[in-house]
C-alpha cells in the first residue's frame, strides 16, 4: 500500500469513532501511506440542533476542535501529508445551508454520501428493521436517484461508498447494469471523483464499495477513483488496501486521484 492516499477516516468526534487524527496518522505512517486525509462527519445542518444525534455526526461546535486535532496530527507526524476534508451528508433541500458550510472553510476535498432516504438512516444497525417494511427494489432506486442528485450539485469532490445501499446484505431483485450505467454517467458529467472503500468488507454484506460491476462501469464512464479505508479506530487505517488494489487492476485502473486545496493530482498506482 506505499505510496498510496487514504483519504477516508473518523475520529471519536464523530460519535461513533475511536481516537484522534494522530493515532491515525501514526498509523498510516508506519503502513508507509503516501498521504491521508480526515473526513469528519459534517454536524447534522438540516435539523435543529436539539434533533440532532451525537451518535452520527460532530457537533456544530466542534469544528474548531476538528481542526485543531488535525494540525496536531500534523505536529505529531510532520513527515505525512495530511488533508483536511469533510464527509456531508447530501440532504434534498438543504443545499444551500451545506454550501455555507463549505465555503466558510480551506478545504482539501469533500465527500458526499447519501445515509438519509427521508429520516429513515437507511445503513444505521439500529433501524435496520425497516428494510423489512419496504421494499427493497424501491430503495435501490430511490437511494441512487439521490446519489445521482448529490453528484449534480457540484458540492462534492468524492462520492463515498457509493453503493452502500448494499451494507446490510438486502439485495435489489432487477438487473441493476442499466441502474449502474446510469450512475455512471451522470457521475462522470458531474466531474465528482468515486471513491473504493474497503469498509464494506466488515459489514453483514462483506464486500468492497462499490461492487465491482458498478466499478467497471464507472471505469467506463471515465470517473476518476481514490481509495479510502473509512477508518473509525486507528488499526483500520488502509484496511484490506491490497484488496482495493486488487480490484482497481482487474477493472482497469491505473492511477488514483489525489486532492490538495480542493484540486486534483494524480499518482500511478504502485
Amino acid at each position: 500500500m506505499r505510496g498510496l492516499p487514504d483519504y477516508h477516516m473518523h475520529s471519536y468526534l464523530c460519535g461513533h469513532g475511536e481516537g484522534v487524527p494522530a493515532e491515525y496518522a501514526a498509523q498510516a505512517a508506519a503502513l508507509g501511506l503516501a498521504e491521508i486525509g480526515f473526513s469528519e462527519h459534517i454536524p447534522m445542518y438540516w435539523l435543529p440542533e436539539a434533533a440532532r444525534d451525537p451518535e452520527l455526526a460532530m457537533a456544530a461546535g466542534d469544528l474548531p476542535l476538528y481542526f485543531a486535532l488535525v494540525d496536531a496530527a500534523r505536529q505529531a507526524v510532520p513527515q505525512l501529508p495530511i488533508r483536511l476534508g469533510l464527509e456531508a451528508d447530501y440532504i434534498p433541500g438543504h443545499e444551500a445551508a451545506l454550501r455555507t458550510i463549505l465555503d466558510a472553510h480551506p478545504w482539501d476535498y469533500i465527500y458526499g454520501s447519501v445515509h438519509f432516504l427521508g429520516a429513515w438512516g437507511l445503513d444505521d444497525p439500529r433501524y435496520v428493521a425497516e428494510w423489512q417494511r419496504r421494499s427493497v427494489d424501491a430503495i435501490y432506486e430511490e437511494y441512487f436517484s439521490l446519489v445521482e442528485a448529490a453528484a449534480r450539485t457540484g458540492l462534492f469532490d468524492i462520492m463515498a461508498h457509493l453503493d452502500l445501499v448494499k451494507k446490510f446484505g438486502y439485495r435489489a431483485a432487477f438487473d441493476l447494469t442499466p441502474l449502474y450505467a446510469r450512475v455512471a454517467q451522470t457521475m462522470a458529467t458531474s466531474g465528482v471523483c468515486v471513491e473504493i472503500n474497503s469498509a464494506g468488507l466488515l459489514k453483514p454484506v462483506g464486500e468492497i464499495y462499490p461492487h465491482v460491476d458498478l466499478l467497471r462501469a464507472l471505469h467506463a464512464a471515465g470517473v476518476p477513483v481514490t481509495l479510502g479505508s473509512d477508518a473509525h479506530q486507528p488499526h483500520l487505517v488502509g484496511h484490506a488496501f491490497d484488496q482495493s488494489l486488487r480490484l482497481l487492476r482487474e477493472v482497469g485502473y491505473e492511477r488514483v486521484v489525489c486532492f490538495a486545496g480542493r484540486q486534483r493530482s494524480y499518482a500511478p498506482l504502485p
